[in-house]
């Protein structure tokens, strides 16, 4: 576990007080894969146990790198491969504003705190689910390629704002289908 306090340290020192680091402009050397899993549930793993501490979580979502259908942990210097069983992020709360509105607005909270506006940057999308039943997985773009899943109730939230015989839902000036539509991430 010191080797995961050591990695954080030398993140912590990056993202001190700037926002996002940069991460889609650093392209280091790869060393290799760290024993870290991001599961479908949201919960982030190092060797086997759940990472506890918040802050820590965060650090790491600061500077997780997409590539391909690889999932990277990078910093200027250091690129290591985790594992990432769906997609690194959870959407857990759902806030609507101007409801019901032409320029009604949906704003998601990830489990890592990021907060994203549905809309042309941050596009909805729909994905098969499990081959045992024939719901629609609903996936936010957060950032940089990566994506949120909606949480069961963010979905019904979600679901409770279909409009329309065509089903769409409509955020930032855009509708999105309720339908299956790949990921462009």
């Amino acid at each position: 576990m010191s080797d995961l306090f050591s990695l954080a340290s030398r993140m912590s020192d990056l993202s001190a007080g700037r926002g996002l680091p940069p991460v889609d402009k650093w392209n280091p050397e790869y060393c290799g894969e760290i024993d870290m899993v991001i599961r479908r549930d949201g919960l982030w793993f190092h060797e086997g146990s759940p990472i506890g501490r918040p802050q820590l979580v965060r650090l790491f979502s600061t500077v997780l790198k997409r590539e391909g259908d690889d999932y990277f942990l990078v910093t200027p210097v250091e690129k290591m491969k985790i594992k990432v069983e769906d997609v690194p992020f959870l959407a857990v709360a759902l806030s609507v504003e101007k409801a019901g509105r032409p320029d009604q607005n949906l704003n998601f909270r990830t489990n890592v705190g990021d907060l994203v506006t549905a809309g042309a940057d941050n596009a909805l999308s729909f994905r098969p689910g499990d081959a045992a039943d024939d719901e629609l997985v609903p996936y936010l773009h957060v950032r940089r390629g990566l994506e949120a899943r909606l949480s069961r109730p963010v979905y019904y939230e979600l679901a409770e704002l279909v409009e329309g015989p065509a089903p769409v839902i409509r955020s930032a000036g855009l509708s999105f289908p309720f339908a299956e539509t790949s990921s462009e991430a």
